[in-house]
């Protein structure tokens, strides 16, 4: 973290912390992982849910309450520290497991989701600010590589393991049990060996030079809160088109999350199978993440996002289409690949342009879009699933991830550039 009593950017100069960081992120995306294979199961043979946008109120206020969450959570680690924000969202945690093994109805369920995503928002949002405080501008894209493949090789792992649970032991309490163990572990790490990363991110500002081109004179140090909700939102291109295709690739994500391992069922495939394909898709996204994210930092980022979207709408639409393990195993990957190309990019494109001294809240603006698709998925999957069918929803989705990946073509602009905003620190 630092040599000589100094403090130092850079993944090599903070390896020790930074890697403590990415396990503790791949606990948060276990966390999340616990539910992704039993909890639609759950609710079609235990609790007898038929309508499907009843069935994804869970989604929704899991997206709903992690979306706000994130915004909170990046006021508060600028305010307040990192670490502070971190401590409380594993405590949050803690009850989550023992909620879903409990409930004796669904609004349980719901209350349960509530409360993982104050833990996800809290948790993720911050596990993000810190690496990229640590990274400096040099690797951004590697720090947010390893971060997101982290956290989702960990929702992966999680759910194959809570399929496999499932099948042998039934899908109560067995595969809640891996959940409490994450929230626990996590807890103890963030306690005794996390470290607060706000001073570092001090001292990036500190070596701030004005980007060659002027294109971001106006996106001074001082920026309001509500200033930065509207550059990041709508006024400054990249962090707004970055915005809404966060928020477009997180309403793929609530689809997958909640209506896919049902269409799997529909043709009549074993838990274990329907587990396989739930994991496929977060493994895939994980692992690319390790090559998309460096890679982000060598070609830029703009082309890869683009890319990534048309890949999504692809894979989406061969789901819509197809009917055998076969076909939906090689559209999971297809839809991992996409989405490793665009996570990581994305997060990179905000620390790109945002300033260190409001960085924090600008993820969290960031973070609030996207994880809002938790929501807005649930709602729009669930209303055309009820009215035309599954495979309408997933059809629906493509086309807006289509159209999503033009805004980005037409509107984003290429932030990663020879010559950063911020002098590069040590790698």
């Amino acid at each position: 973290m630092s040599v000589a009593g100094e403090l130092r950017l850079g993944i090599r100069a903070n390896l020790a912390q930074f890697s403590l960081l990415v396990a503790v992120n791949a606990l948060v995306g276990g966390e999340l992982g616990q539910e992704r294979t039993v909890l639609p199961l759950l609710a079609e043979q235990t609790f007898h849910l038929t309508g499907y946008t009843f069935l994804l109120t869970y989604v929704l206020a899991f997206g709903i309450t992690k979306a706000a969450t994130n915004y909170v959570a990046g006021i508060f680690s600028d305010r307040y520290g990192r670490k502070p924000v971190l401590l409380a969202g594993w405590l949050i945690a803690l009850p989550v497991p023992l909620m879903l093994i409990w409930a004796p109805s669904w609004g349980w369920v719901v209350a349960a989701n509530v409360l993982l995503g104050i833990n996800q928002g809290l948790t993720w949002s911050t596990t993000v600010i810190m690496k990229i405080d640590l990274a400096g501008p040099a690797r951004r894209g590697l720090a947010m590589g390893l971060n997101e493949a982290a956290g989702y090789l960990a929702v992966a792992v999680t759910a194959l393991a809570t399929g496999y649970l499932a099948a042998r032991y039934g899908l109560r309490p067995a595969p809640f049990l891996l959940g409490l163990a994450y929230a626990a572990l996590a807890l103890g790490l963030t306690t005794f060996a996390v470290h607060e990363t706000r001073d570092h991110a001090r001292l990036e500002a500190t070596q701030h030079t004005a980007r060659a081109d002027g294109r971001h004179d106006h996106l001074h140090a001082d920026l309001t809160d509500s200033q930065v909700f509207a550059h990041t939102s709508l006024h400054e291109p990249a962090l707004s088109a970055a915005s809404q295709a966060g928020m477009v690739n997180n309403l793929n994500d609530g689809l997958a999350w909640g209506l896919f391992p049902i269409l799997f069922a529909t043709t009549g495939l074993p838990v274990s199978r329907i587990g396989i394909l739930a994991a496929l898709y977060p493994a895939v996204w994980g692992l690319g993440q390790l090559v998309t994210g460096p890679l982000s930092d060598r070609w830029g980022r703009k082309h890869l996002i683009t890319a990534g979207m048309g890949v999504q709408a692809v894979a989406l639409a061969l789901i819509a289409v197809a009917d055998t393990f076969a076909v939906w195993a090689v559209a999971a990957v297809l839809l991992g690949a996409g989405t490793a190309l665009v996570y990581p990019t994305l997060l990179a494109t905000i620390g790109d342009v945002a300033h260190p001294a409001w960085r924090a809240r600008a993820v969290g603006v960031y973070r609030l879009w996207r994880d809002g698709g938790f929501a807005v998925g649930a709602l729009l999957a669930g209303i055309v699933a009820d009215l035309w069918g599954l495979r309408a929803a997933v059809w629906v989705v493509a086309a807006i991830t289509a159209v999503s990946g033009l805004i980005v073509a037409i509107r984003m602009y290429e932030t990663h550039t020879s010559a950063p905003l911020w002098e590069k620190g040590t790698s």
